[in-house]
């Protein structure tokens, strides 16, 4: 009866251990794409850049399936909102070098997560900054798309949108 408990024991310890390490997903760059945690620090960090220096489309193209989308809410000068979709290569190239230039810093002040199945949404509240603990320069939220693989997520999309005196940040989206 005592090596049957053994037996057992040593099965579920071996059943935690090989969970934890399926967890453990993670791309060349070292970032965890195996927990919805891991990506979405990811997914904040890879835009974090100090001045000067430069911001990895390859890093963060591993966070992203082939081909994603990336969507901003802009006021044209008539004052009406339009969506402009691009690619993640193109927001790199449109980016990269205003990120660069003066340092950019996004972290993420609440999330609200919505999921079915291998799907799953994120209503991601930021604040951006030059350098940490600098200036806030902006406020908004990122929706963010992302799909379970059983292994790993990967970000399907993401569009954001930022605060303004006419458009403030609900409440909601404020508190964890």
């Amino acid at each position: 009866m005592l090596n049957m408990k053994r037996v057992l024991l040593l099965l579920t310890m071996g059943l935690f251990v090989a969970t934890a390490i399926k967890a453990q997903q993670k791309t060349a760059f070292g970032d965890e794409v195996g927990t919805l945690d891991g990506i979405i620090k990811a997914y904040y960090d890879v835009v974090t850049v100090k001045k000067g220096e430069k911001v990895s489309y390859t890093r963060d193209s591993l966070l992203h399936v082939p081909d994603a989308l990336v969507g901003m809410a802009q006021k044209n000068k008539d004052g009406k909102t339009g969506l402009k979709l691009i690619t993640l290569k193109q927001f790199h190239q449109n980016s990269d070098a205003y990120l660069e230039k003066d340092g950019f810093y996004e972290k993420e002040i609440s999330r609200k997560v919505e999921n079915f199945g291998a799907i799953y949404h994120v209503w991601s509240t930021y604040e951006t900054r030059n350098v940490v603990g600098g200036p806030i320069i902006e406020r908004g939220i990122n929706s963010i798309q992302l799909y379970f693989d059983g292994a790993r997520f990967w970000i399907l999309s993401w569009v954001f949108d930022n605060e303004s005196k006419e458009q403030p940040i609900p409440k909601k989206y404020l508190i964890n």
